[in-house]
């Protein structure tokens, strides 16, 4: 929502373009589509994007003219930038966000917290950045835009959904009039209200929170840091818990609680949203003007599906699942699905992985969101108790962090970490003790290497990091030139090696979304080829 007089796209510091429907000719000759993608959202276009980079044509619909409305999804965690860092997209997104580290929370007025995210000269990029959902979709945009492998189609509906003999029927709806299109494999990433979800007649199991929040941006000239704040039992919310970040443009996202009396009706009236603006600077001692930008409401869920795959159909992003804001899960959550079945996809449809692989989606991205709803629901409650038990827990925490900081620790929002795949079926097991090192399943670890860093070291398809020269050689002639594979000779004994718990021949397996697929503290050529055979379901390969 925006004030009085302002059209939905009528914002302070962004220019929203206006997208048309496809002609008529246009969709008439594009029945046919590999991949159908609905929803240009962040998870839709990301989707896109990673199907392109193997060379895998796709046609996005999605029955807007234009980009989401509001800053919405603001902060980005630094897995998702590797996503992007994947796609050859990231520099925008460096070049206009703002990297954070740190974290603080207030319990009446009084700090009890300072949290600081693991960062170091070891890590290429920040823990987190601050950056309004409407860049991050025209970033995205302008990849996907200069795209030839990718078409989009605005103001076009999917109006029906059904399992045909090569695939999937889509019956699209546009201003010219109603069209199907036959697809090889849909990707439902049209959010929390999927009607592709309603389509198929599943719904999403779980939990709903009772807190309600208020979102409003506003512009003001604020010299605060680009720090997290969180306020409990603030004068301006009693009761309630504010949450403050600083957005590029000087734009200020302020989150607060609404109390069980407040009618969401009465709440986003924009006499009311002003005035509970007014009350949340006036805690922080800001003085100066400020401009209402938009607002909306929301409240915290724990909500999935129980399988994210429907023949054909795989669901991604807020289709999938809705989780709670605290910890920031929410978008990166969808980009980390949509990166995972971009590549499953691609790999398949290009016939350098068996079909088998697809199946692994699923309980991967799964496993991530349940993981997401353990930490999430911890802090959901800790926000906004939904219990008059937990509220006086909460209380009594807090009020223990103004004399005793370790209590304050209780208010840290555990941000969003990559989940580990440890149970994959696109994962093998390793051999060897390992000290130290990313396990099985779990994300590279990144670190500083000749004057760069590791990730600039990893291929597209599949990466072998291997410890020493002589297995490097061995491999370069095990694999043949039709395997995605890039070898990575690294010395040892080194930083990194030491890093990864190596010695000399060890090895491990890196996927393209950067998982560990295996690792070996000591390894031969053959164990770490039919290791990728394996976990990529090539025909005849040990599983």
């Amino acid at each position: 929502m925006r004030p009085e007089g302002r059209s939905e796209t009528d914002s302070l510091y962004f220019k929203y373009p206006h997208f048309t429907a496809p002609e008529k000719a246009v969709r008439d000759a594009g029945t046919q589509a590999r991949v159908a993608i609905v929803g240009a959202g962040p998870v839709g276009m990301t989707a896109a994007l990673a199907l392109a980079k193997e060379g895998i044509p796709s046609i996005i619909f999605d029955n807007k003219s234009t980009f989401n409305d509001g800053s919405r999804a603001i902060c980005v965690a630094r897995p998702s930038y590797y996503i992007l860092e994947s796609l050859g997209i990231a520099a925008p997104f460096i070049e206009k966000a703002l990297g954070w580290t740190t974290g603080r929370s207030f319990f009446r007025g009084r700090q009890i917290l300072e949290f600081h995210m693991p960062d170091s000269e070891d890590e290429k990029f920040r823990p987190m950045y601050n950056l309004q959902q409407q860049f991050i979709e025209a970033f995205l945009w302008q990849a996907v835009a200069a795209s030839d492998l990718i078409e989009t189609r605005w103001q076009s509906s999917v109006e029906g959904i059904e399992d045909s003999e090569s695939g999937v029927r889509l019956t699209i709806k546009d201003p010219e009039g109603d069209y199907t299109v036959e697809a090889e494999w849909v990707l439902a990433c049209d959010g929390a209200r999927s009607g592709i979800r309603s389509k198929r007649g599943l719904r999403l199991q779980g939990e709903n929170f009772e807190g309600r929040y208020v979102i409003a941006d506003v512009q003001m000239d604020h010299d605060y840091p680009t720090i997290r704040r969180a306020l409990f039992d603030p004068a301006c919310r009693p009761g309630g818990t504010v949450l403050i970040h600083r957005q590029p443009d000087n734009i200020w996202r302020i989150d607060y609680q609404l109390e069980d009396h407040e009618t969401t009706e009465d709440a986003i009236r924009e006499s009311t949203v002003r005035d509970s603006v007014q009350a949340v600077l006036d805690e922080i001692g800001h003085k100066g003007r400020w401009e209402l930008e938009w607002w909306s409401v929301y409240s915290a869920n724990t909500l999935a599906l129980d399988d994210y795959r429907d023949g054909r159909v795989f669901f991604v992003g807020d289709s999938a699942h809705i989780v709670p804001i605290f910890g920031v899960r929410g978008l990166n959550n969808g980009l980390a699905d949509a990166a995972n079945i971009g590549w499953k996809l691609g790999w398949v449809l290009n016939g350098k992985a068996g079909e088998a692989l697809l199946d692994s989606y699923s309980p991967e991205r799964r496993g991530a969101t349940l993981d997401v709803f353990a930490n999430a629901s911890k802090s959901a409650r800790f926000m906004t108790p939904n219990s008059h038990g937990w509220r006086l827990m909460r209380d009594a925490a807090l009020s223990l962090a103004l004399d005793h900081p370790f209590a304050g620790a209780l208010a840290n929002p555990r941000q969003m970490t990559a989940y580990t795949y440890s149970d994959s079926p696109a994962v093998m097991p390793g051999t060897g003790q390992f000290d130290t090192g990313p396990t099985i399943g779990a994300v590279f670890q990144e670190t500083a290497v000749d004057g760069g860093f590791l990730s600039e070291k990893l291929g597209s398809g599949f990466t072998v990091l291997c410890f020493g020269d002589d297995l490097a050689g061995q491999l370069g002639a095990s694999f043949s030139d039709a395997d995605d594979i890039t070898i990575v000779a690294l010395p040892c004994p080194s930083p990194v090696a030491e890093t990864y718990g190596a010695e000399p021949g060890s090895s491990y397996l890196i996927r393209p979304d950067g998982h560990v697929a295996g690792r070996w503290k000591s390894a031969d050529a053959a164990t770490v080829v039919d290791a990728y055979r394996a976990v990529t379901f090539q025909k005849g390969a040990r599983q």
